[in-house]
């Protein structure tokens, strides 16, 4: 078990590392203001229309990196400095959240997969680790047959939503390769605010990355410990 140990410990220092050098990157290109003088309520609803898109608003919500697509709602939601700032960042979120609602609109397999999925992971992801633990205890403290199914249903949650954070990836890559051609296409950013943008995106999409493979590697572990009593 050791050598899991050390998994986690590299996951969760390369976790550190992406999450610190995205604010870093963000926070950098906050302060290059985009020549256009667009925002990123602006930017977003000019890529709404740009793509025949009718049926969806753009929203301010509290917070920072609050920013995401409601499909059920219609509504793109930008958090309040994205919404509001006319740089380089707030334009890469921005076409970046309506890449998922042009996704919608598209019927993209792999959002539509994603968003069948969310009512199951919802509640896998509250009770997966519980269910997990229960099934430890039943097998040290009262029945190792009860005790191994309980904790193999738990790995099966668990598994939905390590399941889930993969079919995440192919969308959230996808939404960003949409925002970055529309931006380049339209002529909405300069050649040098594209490559901010694009760096943004690319630093954003990485911390998925970096939560997959945590999420497959706690599973396995789950899986071996399971192994391991069986």
């Amino acid at each position: 078990m050791m050598g899991y140990y050390v998994l986690i410990g590299a996951i969760m220092l390369i976790s550190w590392y992406v999450s610190s050098t995205l604010k870093k990157k963000f926070k950098k290109y906050s302060k290059q203001h985009l020549q256009n003088g667009m925002s990123g309520a602006e930017i977003a609803k000019q890529m709404l229309e740009d793509h025949g898109i009718n049926d969806v608003k753009v929203i301010s919500t509290p917070g920072q990196l609050t920013d995401h697509y409601d499909p059920r709602k219609k509504t793109v939601n930008l958090s309040e400095s994205v919404y509001n700032q006319r740089n380089a960042a707030s334009a890469a979120v921005a076409a970046h959240e309506v890449g998922h609602a042009v996704q919608h609109a598209k019927a993209y397999s792999w959002l539509t997969m994603r968003s069948q999925l969310v009512p199951v992971v919802q509640v896998a992801a509250n009770y997966s680790q519980w269910v997990i633990f229960g099934g430890l205890i039943l097998f040290t403290m009262v029945s190792a047959g009860v005790g191994q199914i309980v904790l193999l249903a738990g790995i099966i949650m668990f598994g939905m939503g390590t399941l889930f954070s993969f079919i995440t990836l192919p969308v959230e890559y996808d939404a960003s390769n949409r925002a970055l051609a529309w931006l380049k296409n339209e002529n909405i950013v300069t050649s040098n605010e594209y490559k901010d943008s694009e760096d943004a995106l690319k630093w954003a999409a990485r911390t998925y990355v970096v939560a997959a493979i945590g999420s497959l590697a706690t599973l396995l572990y789950f899986i071996m410990i399971y192994l391991g009593r069986d």
